[in-house]
């Protein structure tokens, strides 16, 4: 057993990344030895290709503003592995995950000797977080999965309110190679008569989604049907502005200042989940605080504006999915300036498809580079993908200095391609900008 914060974590961290078998036995084992702690607290899942994290943070902006006290689970993390599991915003204290990871570890050496085999990384971490807000820290508990839905560990919970933000192309080893398996891999969230929340999502897989609601006798909430954003305006400053709309409210104008029509959609679906947990709960909301909560709202590496004169922007996009969205956003909205992009993106990605989408911004110029992280697409794989304007360096630092060295005040530098590599270049910044 380990007695030290720095112990507990490299335990974790030596798991393997997924279990034996996929499924939720394991969970269930282990939580059937604890009582179930997953039953005792209110909870929202929230499932999606992208756009979850940010979701969750319009959701508990909103929760927070009306007196609520919130949990999240989200993964993964921007600067420290405590972020995972939060409270109002807090990550936990290295004391409390010191703690979890103690009560965890003797299930996981008898989950051994089953023939259900130990649990992976994830499971050990969604166990302590399960574990914590079962012992009643929160008013209400924001829970994003993992991959998927159906086998993803955080499954096991029983929530009041199911969402689904978007339905793209990421993980096809393990979610399925076409829109309708990923969306039914994820519709696996859905629960006897609980209701969901869905985002923009396509035909294909918006049909796999409501034959399993239909089935689960549960309600759909659906994007442009149910609920609606109009008079959507990009502001001046940074952010956009827009009024949400369903069969019971309406919205004007809300103001966030997160910026790109996903994040509007993003916000319209956190609103209409907040609509229906209020519904299902009893929670008294309030508009005005509703709309404080929203234009409150940050959520780091989602087009995030670190430096301004040349604008440096992160983005965690890290499938094409994403990178179509990033596209969409720069088009409209820096169409006259001069843009350089730095991606580098785990090798199990569409790589060539995401560069593909990058080279159609006009203006713009591309540097593929890797960095330290064991996934990460290496410098000669990068050598085999086709550029028609851009270059590959191999270290990540002199792209970023020469790239904002070329720049002028009007130019503007975004670097993208995964979360755990903007994760990376923020803390570089950050601690660049103190010197």
């Amino acid at each position: 057993m380990f007695t030290t914060y720095e112990e507990a974590m490299n335990w974790i961290h030596a798991t393997r990344t997924f279990g034996e078998k996929p499924g939720l036995k394991r969970m269930e084992w282990m939580l059937g030895k604890l009582g179930h702690p997953e039953r005792k607290f209110k909870s929202i899942h929230i499932a999606g290709t992208n756009g979850k994290g940010s979701t969750l943070a319009f959701l508990r902006n909103m929760l927070e503003a009306n007196g609520q006290v919130v949990g999240t689970f989200t993964s993964p993390y921007i600067e420290m592995f405590n972020e995972r599991v939060s409270v109002s915003g807090e990550p936990l204290s290295d004391d409390e995950i010191l703690r979890l990871a103690k009560t965890v570890y003797p299930l996981t050496e008898d989950l051994k000797k089953t023939n259900l085999g130990g649990p992976s990384e994830f499971e050990i971490i969604t166990m302590m977080m399960l574990i914590y807000f079962g012992e009643g820290h929160a008013d209400v508990v924001l829970v994003e999965v993992g991959i998927g839905g159906l086998y993803d560990s955080t499954n096991v919970i029983h929530p009041v309110v199911s969402v689904i933000t978007t339905i793209g192309m990421d993980h096809m080893n393990l979610l399925g190679e076409t829109l309708s398996e990923i969306a039914m891999n994820k519709a696996g969230i859905i629960k006897t008569a609980v209701p969901v929340v869905t985002g923009k999502i396509g035909k294909e897989a918006l049909e796999v989604i409501e034959q399993k609601a239909t089935e689960q006798e549960s309600a759909v909430m659906k994007y442009n049907k149910d609920f609606f954003v109009t008079k959507w305006q990009t502001l001046p400053t940074w952010g956009e502005q827009f009024v949400f709309e369903d069969d019971f409210m309406r919205l004007s104008p809300i103001q966030i200042e997160m910026l790109g029509r996903h994040q509007v959609e993003n916000a319209a679906v956190a609103i209409e989940t907040l609509r229906v947990y209020s519904h299902e709960t009893g929670l008294a909301v309030n508009h005005e605080k509703i709309r404080s909560g929203l234009k409150n709202t940050f959520w780091p590496g989602r087009l995030e504006k670190i430096n301004d004169q040349p604008l440096l922007i992160l983005d965690g996009a890290h499938n094409e999915h994403a990178i179509n969205t990033l596209v969409e956003t720069i088009k409209k909205n820096f169409a006259q300036q001069e843009v350089s992009i730095i991606m580098a993106s785990m090798r199990d990605k569409d790589i060539q498809g995401m560069v593909d989408q990058l080279q159609s911004i006009p203006n713009c110029r591309l540097i593929l580079t890797s960095f330290n992280y064991p996934r990460a697409a290496g410098i000669d794989e990068l050598n085999k993908l086709m550029l028609k304007n851009g270059t590959v360096i191999e270290h990540w630092q002199e792209a970023l200095v020469e790239s904002l060295n070329e720049m002028d005040e009007n130019g503007i530098v975004v670097v993208t391609g995964s979360l755990y590599f903007i994760s990376e270049v923020r803390e570089y910044v950050k601690v660049a900008n103190k010197e």
